[in-house]
């Protein structure tokens, strides 16, 4: 019998638990995940971006866990000595019809609380001399980690004090009575006085198991396609520049970043992605598949962002039109500066209707709280994420408390 069993071994599931041993220090945690390795979908394959949390409304669980998680993070790295840097980033409006859509997301900035400031043309060479930019506004609170490397860390400090970590266990029934949760995996069984879903892509999977709203909403995956910028050329990016976001368009657009390792990245697109850990153009699963096609709200979705949509899938296929959009930001970039890397795949939630969540989003059942919806910047909002799921098993279900 534990007292929680937190499904998923990515950075959410990870942080959820280490927030419970710092809440509940004599409580006994099972953490499941079903690969061999601990973060090997979306933790392990994102860009490695501490997020600011410039870019999400005032207020909403996104802009608050991004502002007090980014801070808990980079605390953690400090003191259990991850390698990060918080090396600050630029957001570049190329050309002047994208000033005033600058003014409004540094106004925002502002509004949570970020330590900003606007760029001309000529301070943004200072900061980024390739950027090509009419004005830009510098968020020094951004930064860059191995978001893996933090895992490991919170693994270890599980393991330390005897909590159960089990990879290659993958959930296949769970049954939901009033006192308790029984878990059945491929290898073994298991009892738990509480349940906390956390399993990125297959979130919707494991909660339907349990929860009749869970059908509200379906986690659709959308795969992010990078390239790398060849050794000789990666003088020509310092830090991370970003393009102004598409008002008409729920992703970030093509930008640069550089890695803790020291390699830059460039990208990604966004294109549906034919299975749910599909990272390459070739992935299919077709149960899956059939599964998106077939769900209303993604056609829905597709009515309203087809020209932005299929603007993405050109991209995907075209290294031309990727570098075309590189251009934008920094102009001396050429095709064969680039090769490719690997991509990754985003969880993103959808509801019947065709709108994505913009939000981290969470339901909960008898015993249990299912997060349904952590998309970026849940990795950097970890920690603030996991102190909210302590929180909600506090104020809902005091008698699990131990």
């Amino acid at each position: 019998m534990y007292d929680f069993t937190i499904v998923g071994g990515g950075i959410v599931g990870l942080s959820t638990a280490y927030s419970l041993v710092q809440r509940y220090p004599n409580s006994k945690i099972l953490v499941l995940e079903k690969e061999g390795s601990w973060a090997a979908h979306q933790t392990g394959n994102n860009s490695g971006v501490i997020h600011s949390g410039i870019y999400y409304k005032p207020g909403s669980y996104k802009a608050e866990f991004t502002k007090a998680g980014k801070k808990e993070l980079i605390e953690f790295c400090e003191k259990h000595e991850v390698n990060h840097e918080v090396c600050g980033k630029v957001i570049v409006a190329t050309k002047k019809e994208e000033i005033p859509h600058l003014d409004k997301l540094y106004e925002q900035g502002k509004v949570n609380g970020l330590d900003i400031n606007l760029l001309s043309a000529e301070e943004l060479k200072e900061v980024e001399p390739f950027a090509n930019g009419e004005k830009a506004i510098y968020v020094r609170e951004a930064g860059i980690v191995n978001y893996k490397d933090v895992c490991k860390k919170i693994v270890s400090l599980l393991e330390i004090q005897s909590h159960t970590l089990k990879l290659n266990s993958k959930v296949i029934n769970i049954v939901e009575n009033d006192d308790l949760v029984t878990i059945e995996t491929n290898n073994e069984s298991f009892q738990s006085k509480f349940l906390i879903n956390c399993a990125g892509l297959y979130s919707d999977h494991v909660a339907s198991q349990v929860i009749d709203r869970v059908k509200e909403l379906k986690i659709i995956p959308f795969r992010g396609e990078y390239y790398k910028i060849k050794d000789e050329k990666k003088h020509i990016v310092n830090n991370l520049i970003y393009p102004i976001p598409n008002p008409s368009f729920p992703f970030m657009g093509v930008h640069f970043t550089r890695m803790i390792d020291g390699g830059v990245e460039v990208g990604p697109n966004a294109v549906l992605s034919l299975r749910r850990e599909g990272y390459h153009k070739t992935s299919f699963q077709w149960k899956e598949f059939f599964e998106s096609v077939s769900y209303p709200g993604l056609w829905k979705l597709g009515s309203k962002y087809w020209k932005e949509g299929t603007k993405e899938m050109y991209r995907s296929y075209s290294k031309r039109a990727f570098i075309k959009d590189a251009q934008r930001l920094i102009p001396v970039i050429q095709r064969e500066d680039l090769e490719p890397a690997p991509s990754g795949v985003r969880a993103q939630a959808l509801l019947k209707d065709g709108r994505l969540l913009d939000d981290f989003y969470f339901i909960n059942g008898k015993n249990s709280v299912h997060v349904c919806n952590a998309p970026s910047p849940a990795a950097t909002a970890s920690l603030s994420i996991g102190k909210a799921i302590v929180d909600k098993i506090e104020e809902s279900f005091a008698k699990v408390i131990v």
